[in-house]
């Protein structure tokens, strides 16, 4: 069963040494099978809780994963090559839809936000030992939050969107433990939770967000966490609508152990009201960053949750960066209090252009999703043949295989950058490179 690596050691410890030394080199490759741990224990001459011991140690250490009777394995290793890795650069002439960057038209100027800061840091320079998050800052956030309905809870800032969910995650689970994720997904969530040492398992996705039987399954088999986008789905637009939220507060109702975390990736670039899941669960998290309509740049999010939750992350949090830069968090403050963004003309912007481009897909025969948000998504028969075609056309998009787990092959296009003219032509190009593909539901 072991090839030619044979584990050795007396003490848990030495065990443990050495099972990860036969995975550092190779030998004990993902997916390997250990030995039961009383045939490990006969063959090593030591009692089988020694052994029980060290496979508890490689657990926590995310190197294997036991399932019941199967047994334990060597978990997979966290992709060398991460989703966002898979892009397609655009060379001279060609127009780049792959990035997935608003538009820089739509973004606010910085200027006069980070000078309002500045000032307020020439009369009280930010030292150690603050409170981490700005007052003004904090009561700013959780007002907006409150009239979306967001339960009540504490508020933290990491440093954008996926650190939050980072910190969550970590906060609560164990190597080896499920995470539920949406597929087709956000690509950088689809490689965080196996780099925690985390196991992603996919939920299906339709217009309205998660469908529900599938997450009704994958807690039903024992999923510790969910990751739910409420709004401008990446890649697929979707948006929980209100009888879907309903749905899926009845289902996680019935599983309060489950760790929900909720990621607002539309907050002020979309009109769709909000139908927050948080709350139903023990333990939950919800987050908002200002990166989509403020400026990537910024790296400032507003977390809340369940005083647990939040109180886990800004202590681990202290233990690290210390605390998110509260020069940004004013400059953001100032930006959110000034009207810095029209954020009815913002979202009534990527609506028009995400619509136009969806109409004209469908006048042509092709299927393609985007409800919400500023990217588009189209089913294809062949990606790479599709990007390759497309790419020839002048356009350069986003392969599916980045966001996607088990779904269909598609691309995703990011309409923040085109004007009316482009519609029609790309339509076209979409058209000849998406070749025949059934319309099919993401769940």
């Amino acid at each position: 069963m072991l090839g030619e690596y044979r584990i050795s050691g007396r003490r848990a410890s030495e065990i443990a040494a050495s099972v990860e030394r036969g995975v550092g080199s190779g030998e004990l490759p993902p997916g390997h099978v250990l030995p039961p741990m009383r045939e490990l224990a006969a063959r090593l001459e030591v009692n089988p809780n020694t052994v029980a011991a060290a496979y508890r140690t490689l657990r926590e250490r995310g190197v294997i994963e036991t399932a019941g009777r199967r047994g334990s394995r060597v978990r997979p290793r966290p992709a060398s090559t991460p989703r966002g890795s898979l892009r397609i650069e655009a060379p001279p002439g060609v127009r780049d839809l792959g990035k997935g960057n608003p538009d820089p038209e739509l973004l606010p100027t910085l200027g006069p936000a980070l000078a309002v800061a500045a000032a307020v840091d020439a009369e009280h320079p930010g030292l150690y030992g603050e409170a981490p998050v700005v007052p003004e800052f904090a009561a700013y956030a959780r007002t907006a939050m409150d009239a979306d309905g967001v339960p009540e809870g504490p508020v933290a800032v990491t440093s954008g969107s996926l650190d939050a969910i980072e910190r969550v995650l970590a906060a609560h689970l164990r190597p080896g433990d499920a995470v539920a994720v949406e597929d087709p997904g956000w690509g950088s969530v689809l490689d965080l939770v196996p780099a925690l040492g985390l196991r992603a398992v996919p939920v299906g996705v339709d217009d309205d967000g998660p469908v529900v039987a599938d997450v009704e399954r994958v807690l039903r088999a024992g999923a510790r966490a969910l990751v739910v986008t409420d709004r401008a789905q990446n890649p697929t637009g979707a948006s929980v609508g209100a009888g879907r939220a309903r749905e899926l507060r009845a289902v996680l109702a019935r599983h309060p152990d489950v760790l929900l975390i909720e990621d607002d990736h539309g907050h002020a670039i979309v009109d769709l009201p909000l139908h927050p899941l948080a709350g139903t669960t023990d333990h939950w998290a919800f987050v908002r960053s200002a990166a989509k309509a403020y400026g990537p740049d910024l790296r400032v999010a507003v977390l809340t949750g369940d005083a647990v939750t939040v109180d886990r992350v800004a202590g681990r949090q202290r233990l690290g960066p210390g605390w998110v830069s509260r020069l940004l968090q004013r400059a953001v403050l100032h930006l959110w209090t000034s009207g810095a963004v029209d954020t009815a003309a913002v979202a009534r912007s990527y609506g028009e252009r995400r619509d136009a481009l969806v109409h004209a897909l469908a006048e042509r025969g092709v299927t393609a999703y985007g409800r919400s948000g500023m990217n588009v998504w189209v089913p294809v028969s062949d990606e790479t043949g599709a990007i390759a075609r497309l790419l020839h056309a002048g356009w350069a998009v986003a392969p599916g295989a980045r966001f996607r787990m088990s779904t269909p092959q598609a691309v995703r296009l990011t309409v923040s950058r085109l004007t009316a003219a482009d519609i029609g032509p790309l339509a076209d190009a979409v058209a000849a490179a998406a070749g025949p593909a059934r319309p099919v539901t993401y769940g």
